[in-house]
């Protein structure tokens, strides 16, 4: 009888497991322009599933996770100014009880720094939080090797 119910349970979890999927409905991902000799600017590029939108940068506290992105300090480079991102979307959401800023299908936040060599990688995270008008998955936060030359 053990044996049995052994047997069902490893099925029933098999089966549950292949049903219960992780979304992922923002990647990632990178890129690195030379503006001289001692400026480059870094893209960071979320591309976003339709019906998913992910937040600006400038949410008010009381509201869902804002964008941050964190650089690790490098003697390479230094960063001018903070990073800087396109015009937002800005609707009153229930879930938040206030209006809110965010970015649906795609979005490119660019960061400016002054190097002090002439190729180096930028690394840091980005944490963020997506949403859709059902549910908010829980802030996730991915690091980021960027490389300039």
């Amino acid at each position: 009888m053990k044996k049995i119910t052994l047997a069902l349970s490893l099925v029933l979890f098999t089966i549950a497991g292949a049903f219960a999927q992780i979304e992922k409905p923002v990647t990632w991902s990178y890129a690195a322009k030379k503006v001289s000799k001692t400026e480059a600017i870094l893209y960071l590029k979320a591309t976003i599933e339709d019906r998913w939108h992910i937040y600006s940068q400038n949410v008010k506290d009381g509201g869902p996770v804002k964008t941050t992105f964190t650089f690790s300090p490098s003697k390479d480079f230094s960063l001018v100014g903070k990073t800087s991102e396109p015009k937002a979307i800005t609707k009153y959401e229930d879930t938040f009880k206030m209006n809110v800023s965010y970015f649906e299908k795609t979005v490119i936040f660019q960061q400016k720094i002054k190097l002090n060599k002439a190729a180096t990688t930028a690394k840091g995270k980005v944490e963020f939080m997506v949403c859709n008008d059902r549910q908010c998955l829980p802030p996730e936060e991915i690091e980021f090797s960027i490389p300039v030359k």
